[in-house]
């Protein structure tokens, strides 16, 4: 498949492409990496782009009168704000995207599965429950109609199959459409030979 018709796909940068998980690792993903003939990768760390560092003090979900804040319990730090805003900036920018495999469990890009904790002090526990990381949330809300799916289900046939489908389903409209906005601008530019549309 040429790269250039490839579905684009924003992938936790964990999950095969670099250690920068917290604890300096990389995770193994084989249904990742059977994709990376078939799909165009952007991978990404949203911890390591607000500046923590690998290996890095975990950072966690506290909520706190039902409000949630991302913090680094061993430094002090809250990280929500510069989460929120860099989550903001990236999903602004990569332009045509057609879906997301995520790092699930994690604070940042897990979809369902985080732990949410009463409040950050070292001896706090989760809180009943679990949440959505920080990017994922914003993934979620800004991109409903995609394809977006965390590692643990893209190694279960049935979820991966659903979430190729729409994967290239998406990929398949969005050069179509690309290439009706091609024909339309030729259409309606002056000097082209051709008249006006209607």
């Amino acid at each position: 498949m040429p790269y250039s018709s490839r579905p684009v796909v924003v992938v936790s940068k964990c999950l095969g492409f670099a250690a920068c998980r917290y604890d300096g690792q990389i995770v193994p993903s084989p249904a990742v990496n059977r994709l990376k003939s078939r799909v165009r990768f952007i991978p990404v760390c949203p911890e390591l782009e607000i500046g923590l560092g690998v290996p890095r003090q975990h950072i966690r979900i506290v909520e706190t009168r039902g409000r949630r804040r991302l913090v680094q319990p061993a430094t002090g730090r809250d990280c929500t704000l510069a989460m929120n805003r860099f989550s903001s900036e990236f999903l602004s920018s990569p332009g045509g995207v057609d879906g997301f495999i995520l790092k699930s469990r994690s604070p940042s890009c897990g979809l369902k599965d985080v732990k949410v904790y009463r409040d950050d002090g070292p001896l706090s526990k989760p809180v009943s429950g679990r949440g959505t990381g920080f990017f994922a949330s914003a993934v979620l809300e800004r991109f409903p109609g995609l394809a977006v799916v965390d590692d643990i289900g893209l190694e279960d046939p049935a979820v991966r199959k659903v979430f190729l489908v729409r994967l290239f389903a998406h990929s398949a409209w969005r050069r179509s459409e690309r290439t009706k906005n091609v024909v339309r601008s030729k259409i309606s530019s002056p000097g082209t030979g051709q008249g006006r549309a209607g």
